[in-house]
């Protein structure tokens, strides 16, 4: 299994260039927006066979698509400090899958794809990925790998070298091709402070949540469960065995031969079965401004093992009135979508219950192209929402 670096030379050229402010950059350190991953591939930073397509630069993160294999591996690994990835697959993979004409990924199985992208990172320049928000939606886990690497979702500072990434489908079985679209990468350069004390300035100027909010170590993000005031209906919970997915075409999938619907209990509570997969929403409608970025992180599992959000990045713009955030109800913000597992035992969750927290960070500057905006995204002002593959009422 020696053939999965068999690519073209990383980057043709080998100069590497230190990030330096730039004209109407506001901050020298922070997320990068669109035009600062836009310059990175034009420096050649950012480099895929083929060329970085525009509408994979995203307000302030880049589509990243699968290459046109994927290995089938016996287990998750990080290859470590003095580790590379293709010695690991040398060891742990079972066979090779060509994804040129598409292909199926199992559940319960794990896989192992080389990535279009490489990157030629900057000494201060780090990157954090995530699943997107449709495949976090779908119960497909995801996490990116480097060489070297003894974490996953994390590219180090000046890091060069090829990007692969590890795909285990939970619930439902997916068909990918070459050129799939499954995780996102965002930039930070330097070591941006968070603070509480920001996010309160932050809260107090435009609004973060629409109420009083929790802040104590990041925004806090509840759960509702009282759902629709005319259906009850509160989330989604996953059939087991229901047919597959297909993650390139949206928009084609009959609701309830994937989900079972779950209205509001008398108690105002929900039951979590272990491992099963359950879409819910936040009680509280978030906003994200045009001068910041945030991520989903879970809430302390000393309060209950149960995981949020596998897909936690939320662009700027999200939720915002000037990016088409206004709610359905005319209010500002949009509601998180949260996609829960509880985990070992049966675990009971409460309407209001804290369960996860974002964390805003600022950007280096305000990209010119907010969420919603102008890009047809497919989230901007939900509520609660399946995944773009399914047909909407």
């Amino acid at each position: 299994m020696t053939d999965a670096a068999e690519t073209e030379p990383l980057f043709p050229d080998e100069t590497r260039q230190e990030p330096v402010m730039t004209k109407g950059q506001t901050h020298a350190v922070g997320i990068l927006p669109a035009h600062g991953i836009e310059n990175m591939v034009r420096e050649k930073q950012i480099w895929a066979s083929g060329g970085v397509q525009d509408d994979q630069i995203q307000p302030a993160s880049l589509d990243l698509r699968l290459g046109n294999v994927a290995y089938r591996i016996r287990a998750s690994f990080l290859p470590g400090a003095k580790g590379s990835v293709t010695e690991k697959l040398s060891a742990h993979a079972y066979h090779k899958i060509d994804l040129s004409q598409g292909a199926v990924l199992e559940t319960g199985c794990v896989y192992l794809v080389p990535l279009m992208e490489a990157v030629n990172l900057p000494e201060r320049t780090a990157g954090f990925a995530n699943p997107k928000s449709s495949t976090g939606r779908i119960d497909v886990f995801t996490r990116l790998i480097t060489d070297f690497g003894t974490e996953f979702d994390k590219v180090a500072a000046g890091y060069k070298g090829h990007l692969y990434l590890e795909v285990s489908p939970r619930t439902f079985p997916i068909l990918v091709r070459e050129g799939s679209r499954l995780s996102q990468l965002r930039f930070r350069r330097g070591a941006p402070a968070h603070n509480d004390a920001e996010l309160k300035r932050l809260h107090d100027d435009i609004g973060l949540v629409n109420g009083e909010a929790n802040i104590d170590g990041g925004l806090g993000v509840s759960i509702d469960l009282l759902g629709d005031t005319k259906t009850g209906l509160v989330g989604w919970r996953g059939k087991r065995h229901a047919g597959l997915i297909d993650v390139d075409k949206p928009g084609q999938l009959a609701v309830r031969q994937y989900w079972e619907p779950i209205y509001r209990d008398a108690a105002d509570e929900i039951i979590l079965d272990p491992d099963e997969f359950y879409i819910l929403a936040s009680r509280e409608a978030v906003t994200i401004p045009a001068t910041h970025a945030a991520e989903m992180v879970p809430f302390n599992p000393l309060v209950g093992e149960f995981r949020v959000h596998y897909a936690g990045f939320f662009d700027p713009g999200f939720g915002a009135a000037e990016a088409g955030g206004k709610g359905t109800d005319g209010s500002g913000g949009a509601r998180a979508v949260l996609e829960v597992r509880s985990r070992e035992v049966p675990f009971i969750l409460e309407h209001g219950q804290i369960i996860g927290r974002l964390v805003y960070e600022r950007l280096t500057d305000v990209p010119q192209t907010l969420y919603g905006a102008g890009l047809s995204s497919n989230y901007q002002a939900q509520g609660l929402k399946l995944s773009k593959h399914f047909k909407q009422d």
